[in-house]
């Protein structure tokens, strides 16, 4: 049960992105090229990653109906400025650790970023230490979608 939730709730941040305006001032952690709005695969959230202090972090800047409510119904009663990206620190070129915030469980899980090409990121959230884990790849997006 606990895994499916996880499952799900990888699926809502996968649908979120960060509006760069609400990033915090430049770092020299990691390179720009993954600072940008990206949304997830079931086009649900789009977020925006951008500095936080010397580490990466991302904010959702846009959220379909259906994922603000299931943020809502888990305990998050305002999706769209949440941090959904916490605290990432880069690890090699390319990768990143840190914790991704779950919106519908309104929880907080271990964490890794990929940055697989200019434009597609790999998001993976674990459990129980990093024994268990889901992925999801992440596009660029140029525009926040209007809804």
């Amino acid at each position: 049960m606990f895994a499916f939730r996880l499952a799900a709730a990888l699926a809502v941040l996968t649908t979120v992105a960060v509006d760069p305006a609400v990033a915090q001032p430049q770092s020299a952690v990691p390179p720009a090229t993954i600072y940008g709005t990206w949304m997830n695969p079931y086009k649900s959230v789009a977020v925006r990653t951008g500095p936080c202090g010397e580490r990466l972090c991302g904010w959702i800047v846009w959220a379909n109906q259906e994922a603000q409510d299931d943020a809502r119904e888990g305990g998050t009663p305002k999706l769209i400025g949440t941090a959904l990206l916490e605290n990432y620190r880069a690890e090699k070129p390319g990768s990143w650790s840190g914790t991704v915030f779950v919106p519908d469980m309104n929880r907080r899980f271990y964490s890794i970023i990929q940055q697989v090409g200019p434009d597609q990121m790999k998001v993976k959230g674990c459990i129980l230490g990093g024994l268990l884990c889901k992925s999801q790849l992440w596009h660029r997006i140029a525009d926040v979608p209007h809804a």
